[in-house]
């Protein structure tokens, strides 16, 4: 039966967090090259580049660039040679927005679709398809239904957000930022005016909400739905979050894998994407990472309590509630144990963000608690540590094999996933019979099946003797040391040599160009909802959705609802 490859796909801020998400179970990265990465602050060379794509190799990983930001004409031939570079680093594709590049001599490395490209549609990824993308990453607005018509009128390779930080525009749609200071999304350059508080008013200037974060969602989660996912077509389920980490990266990307893991597990339909499995030192869960609590978004259609309008911060972990404080000092009624130095934070009676000033328990200035209030632990520090000094310990299962030659010994390494023939090593020796055959064998067996720390874990060892053996420690740890050598240049070698190739990309994409200049009318679109949010829904209540407005300082814009098709648009208002 021909098994479905299930890939988890883990952001990299850097060189660094790269190699912590491959290390704590991510099938493949993605990452900003040198420039075009879509977030200014998370560019890297192609030096490091190359140097995580050798480490991924090694388990049969892959390395996505980013180079999905949109392009002016005098950036193309710089955008083209970054492409090239990234290729002969042994990048295994390129995540792209601006469709100009199809127009290239670009090198034989795939193209995914980035989310950037707005695919909410069948028709959209039927179009990115014939244009011969090789994967296409979809829109997070859309809905399991929805995702399965796309998987059954299409057969590119489908990708998923999973978790983290969530646009309320549809990605690629949004240009507030652009239009209030000239700092553009689709340039990687987002000032992020949606984490803005904002006042709501009606169309007679009266403020029906005052100063809350209006355009804030809650961070996505959708790890209860993983392997409905999977049933409805996608095969690569991606975090969010190239600006967090190596923490943020390393927890979530655990998470996510332990969860993938148990769902492999029990579908023999199902395989991992990439070789090795982990061994964690610390309690995983993403509640313990940057959140602004969570929600599974529209998988499962509309819903209230998306938003986050409190606050753009993270919350962190529900730990429990005040059941006494004064000025200085609180009592929690939490079954959580607490550490000097953990960060704790509430919502005041205003419903603000409060903290705690020393971050913990008794303070040295009034911290602004009540009774009742319920608290969250945004900073466990004890929990940090622990992630902090946690490698991941990802290793490759391999079976062995120690045969009897005519002139000494040959030892054998099989990947005990696919059960091939890997690498062999041989070494010629005097045999010596063994006097004490079984401590003879017991010495040979705890010997082979010490690797130390290499990323290769020995799960059987074969022995092929006509008669017991004494094999030297010295002979077995020289044959290991060549071992190691050729498993780990095997697998680079497959790697780089088995790396996708795009099909031929048509060139006909002028009416996909997008100019990075220009700004619409809608500055925004979102399936989140304003009115829907806060109970004034015109088909909740049967009223008229007539337009509202959104103000912050001297910006004002105009909320228009298409209630036909459920989006919301923030417009400009004309002066």
């Amino acid at each position: 039966m021909k098994t479905k490859k299930i890939e988890l796909l883990s952001p990299a801020k850097d060189v660094e967090v790269g190699m912590a998400a491959i290390n704590h179970g991510a099938d493949a990265v993605y990452i900003g090259g040198p420039d075009f990465g879509a977030r200014e602050k998370a560019s890297n060379s192609i030096q490091d580049i190359e140097r995580l794509c050798r480490h991924a190799a090694l388990y049969d990983a892959k390395v996505f660039v980013t180079l999905n930001t949109l392009l002016y004409n005098n950036e193309l031939e710089r955008a083209r040679k970054i492409a090239y570079d990234c290729w002969n680093a042994g990048v295994d594709a390129l995540i792209v927005q601006d469709m100009q590049l199809l127009q290239l001599d670009l090198p034989p490395i795939p193209l995914h679709a980035s989310t950037q490209c707005d695919n909410l549609t069948v028709e959209k990824v039927q179009q990115l398809e014939q244009l011969g993308f090789s994967q296409v990453v979809l829109g997070r607005e859309l809905s399991l239904k929805q995702i399965r018509e796309i998987r059954e009128k299409t057969t590119v390779p489908l990708e998923f957000f999973v978790h983290g930080a969530l646009c309320v525009s549809h990605s690629g749609r949004c240009y507030l930022s652009q239009y209030i200071g000239n700092r553009s999304a689709n340039r990687g350059a987002c000032a992020q005016p949606c984490r803005l508080p904002w006042d709501l008013l009606d169309e007679n200037g009266k403020v029906l909400i005052k100063n809350r974060h209006l355009l804030c969602l809650k961070d996505l989660n959708n790890s209860a739905h993983l392997e409905e996912l999977i049933d409805a077509g996608i095969t690569s389920f991606k975090i969010e979050g190239r600006l967090k980490d190596a923490d943020y990266v390393k927890n979530v990307t655990a998470y996510y894998r332990q969860k993938l893991d148990e769902i492999i597990s029990r579908r023999p339909d199902l395989e991992q994407a990439s070789y090795g499995h982990c061994n964690y030192t610390f309690d995983i869960n993403p509640e313990k990472s940057f959140n602004r609590g969570f929600t599974d978004y529209f998988i499962n259609g509309r819903q209230k309590g998306i938003g986050s309008p409190f606050t753009p911060k993270s919350m962190g972990e529900y730990i429990g509630e005040v059941s006494w404080c004064n000025p200085l000092r609180m009592e929690i009624d939490t079954d959580k144990t607490l550490h000097n130095g953990d960060g704790l934070c509430f919502l005041n009676q205003d419903k603000n963000i409060g903290r705690d000033g020393v971050h913990t328990v008794s303070t040295n200035r009034p911290h602004g608690a009540f009774r009742g209030a319920k608290i969250y632990r945004n900073l466990d520090l004890e929990w940090q540590k622990q992630v902090e000094a946690s490698p991941g310990n990802r290793k490759i299962d391999i079976d062995l094999v120690l045969s009897e030659t005519e002139t000494g010994y040959d030892f054998s390494a099989f990947l005990r996933r696919d059960a091939r023939p890997c690498v062999s090593t041989s070494i010629q020796c005097d045999k010596i019979l063994a006097n004490n055959p079984e401590k003879a064998t017991e010495n040979i067996q705890k010997k082979a099946l010490q690797w130390g720390d290499t990323i290769f874990n020995p799960v059987n060892l074969e022995l092929k003797f006509k008669e017991p053996r004494l094999i030297p420690a010295s002979v077995i740890g020289e044959m290991k040391r060549d071992l190691v050598m050729k498993l780990t240049n095997e697998l680079m070698e497959n790697h780089w040599n088995n790396r996708g190739r795009h099909t031929d990309i048509a060139h006909n994409v002028s009416s996909m160009i997008d100019n990075p200049d220009e700004i619409p009318a809608a500055l925004m679109t979102c399936h989140h909802c304003i009115r829907y949010a806060n109970g004034m829904c015109s088909k909740e209540t049967g009223q008229k959705a007539t337009p509202l407005f959104i103000r912050n300082g001297a910006n004002t814009f105009c909320l228009e609802f298409d209630c036909r098709n459920c989006l919301m648009r923030v417009m400009a208002v004309a002066d």
